[in-house]
């Protein structure tokens, strides 16, 4: 019976090393995609010039409705807005043009339901939620380079 006491502890014992390192890993991780996310934020900022950007706007708005999960209820001269997700896990991406200059500076923004929880921490679907705005964030400049002439 001893014997028996002693490995149920024992296996007790390696079970919650486990459960902590894997904690420390989940943290570990988020901490680096909130870090990827920044960034990817950073990325998504475009500057453009009179000779291209009504081009890279238009190209904005068509990256939008192929990268959102939503569709786009607002686009105008300063603003492409798709609608708010309605089931979680789902991203909806929106666009700025700030007048600059005699350029402006386009700003792809994204937003996922059910990504944060309570006091911005991981949420249901946040692994999910950060790969596709990564991605959505990171791939809009070269998108624009690359349909684009000027960028």
């Amino acid at each position: 019976m001893k014997k028996i006491a002693t490995v149920a502890l024992v296996a007790l014992a390696l079970t919650a090393c486990s459960s902590a390192e894997k904690q420390a890993q989940q943290a570990q991780q988020f901490v680096h995609n909130e870090a990827s996310l920044t960034a990817a934020q950073r990325n998504a900022t475009v500057n453009c010039t009179p000779a291209n950007c009504d081009a890279a706007w238009a190209l904005t708005k068509r990256y939008i409705e192929q990268h959102s999960d939503t569709t786009v209820t607002r686009a105008d001269a300063v603003a492409i807005e798709t609608d708010v997700p309605s089931r979680s896990g789902k991203a909806a991406l929106s666009a700025t043009r700030d007048a600059k200059g005699t350029g402006a500076t386009l700003t792809l923004f994204a937003q996922c339901r059910n990504m944060y929880g309570a006091d911005n921490e991981k949420g249901s679907d946040y692994d999910e939620c950060a790969e596709k705005i990564i991605n959505a964030q990171n791939g809009y400049a070269a998108f624009l380079r690359t349909h684009a002439s000027g960028q």
